[in-house]
């Protein structure tokens, strides 16, 4: 049951995610570049310059979405006194 009640918030935190690592990434690429980062729809882009810029944003994307969605759980948690998922890794 916590994890159905859970689900609003772990789609908003996903929604927020997005829109950081997107906003950061931008100032992120700032720095590397002062053209927009290059896309795979792009016709003329060098592959070196598109595997970084996508290298960047699939990292960013990943550690920022993590957090959050940790930070969600801990704000669930506190709220409702439920932890919803996993106590710990499970062992090999």
């Amino acid at each position: 049951m916590g994890k159905l009640v859970f689900l609003p918030f772990s789609i908003g935190g996903g929604l927020l995610a997005g829109l950081i690592g997107k906003k950061l990434f931008g100032l992120i690429w700032g720095v590397i570049d002062d053209q927009e980062p290059p896309q795979s729809e792009h016709r003329d882009v060098r592959i070196g310059k598109l595997a970084l810029a996508l290298a960047i944003e699939g990292a960013l994307a990943s550690v920022i979405k993590g957090f959050v969605d940790h930070g969600s759980r801990h704000a669930f948690t506190r709220l409702t006194g439920s932890w919803p998922g996993e106590e710990a890794p499970d062992s090999e």
